[in-house]
């Protein structure tokens, strides 16, 4: 499910499984101790995603006590964001991968709210909230440099 909603929703590749059907699952104390999962649990796949320029995406399949996934108004990070040059090209992939729009295009929040620049949430069939953002006029009165992908 995953790795169909990140390949084909955001052109993700996969560039290794740490984990696969043909090994062990990995479980027991100090894997729950390793990674803070609760007793019982176990590793059955681990994949690694890489996402256009920017940073890795590492992805578990995780047996045992299951939760929901956390939302915007929950402690902890809670969503991930990625920059599209074609922001409706995204969503529609997104969408026919599995995921749900939340709500229509919207302006971004001050300092991404220059001409052009727009976002959306979409949940992903586990309940993780992906944003997609385009911001082709870049960030405004930042303390910090913030960063853009190179223009092709």
């Amino acid at each position: 499910m995953a790795t169909h909603f990140f390949t084909e929703g955001l052109g993700a590749e996969v560039a290794y499984d740490g984990l696969s059907d043909a090994d062990e699952p990995r479980s027991g104390d100090q894997v729950e101790r390793q990674l803070g999962l609760p007793r019982g649990a176990a590793i059955h796949k681990q994949r690694f995603f890489v996402i256009g320029g920017g940073p890795g995406l590492e992805v578990f399949e995780i047996s045992g006590e299951q939760r929901p996934a956390s939302g915007l108004a929950d402690f902890g990070l809670n969503h991930i964001s990625f920059y599209c040059d074609d922001l409706d090209g995204a969503i529609r992939r997104l969408v026919a991968a599995g995921g749900t729009k939340l709500d229509e295009v919207h302006d971004n929040s001050r300092h991404e709210d220059s001409p052009g620049n727009d976002s959306i949430y979409v949940k992903a069939p586990w309940g993780m909230l992906v944003e997609l953002q385009t911001i082709p006029n870049g960030h405004y009165d930042t303390v910090a440099e913030v960063w853009m992908p190179e223009r092709r």
